[in-house]
């Protein structure tokens, strides 16, 4: 796989159907974050409102098998380095697990500032088995920016062979995961722990 993806330039992001839907994409993936991050404030102030955003945003990194929260990153780094995506989502995942690394042994008081945080801190705690849901959330979502990186350098959706030929893997996968999750959180000791958050 290539390091750097072709040049791309300022109108083609919006003249190319696919550089087109990956912008609107990320548009509105950070304006959701944007008012997450400023309704998070309000509650919390500046300090911890950015803390409780950064770690929300980790838990969607790490724990879901969409490339959606890296892509934050992702998507820019693309357009200002030329470097894929794909690459890109390796060093998103170092500042996912760094930043959880350190709230979690320096300030694990962060995590009960919302329920979402107290389930994210529960399955950091227990490696066995929770650690299954990074595992394949890693897998779910390294297929998928490769998706991402495809429409970058593509003009059309019709264009798009890596999708048509992996669609159907990272469905199966998509599957897996909601499966194992099920199954990872059904135990009635671990419904007993999700229900105390929720």
């Amino acid at each position: 796989m290539k390091l750097k993806g072709d040049k791309i330039h300022h109108h083609e992001i919006i003249k190319h159907e696919t550089k087109k839907h990956v912008f609107l994409k990320f548009l509105l993936i950070f304006s959701v974050f944007l008012i997450y991050f400023i309704f998070i404030t309000v509650e919390y102030g500046l300090k911890d409102g950015f803390f409780v955003t950064m770690l929300t945003w980790s838990f969607f990194v790490l724990c879901t098998p969409i490339a959606d929260a890296g892509f934050l990153l992702d998507f820019p780094v693309r357009l200002i380095t030329r470097i894929r995506m794909f690459f890109s989502e390796s060093i998103v995942w170092g500042i996912a697990i760094l930043l959880n690394f350190y709230t979690f042994f320096i300030h694990p008081e962060i995590y009960t500032k919302t329920k979402l945080l107290l389930l994210f801190q529960h399955i950091l705690a227990h490696p066995f088995p929770f650690w299954a849901i990074i595992l394949l959330s890693a897998v779910g979502t390294f297929m998928s920016i490769q998706f991402g990186d495809e429409l970058m350098d593509k003009v059309r959706h019709s264009e798009r062979n890596l999708y048509k030929k992996q669609k159907h893997k990272y469905k199966f996968i998509g599957m897996i995961f909601i499966m194992g999750l099920a199954i990872v959180l059904g135990s009635r000791l671990e419904q007993r722990v999700i229900f105390k958050y929720f």
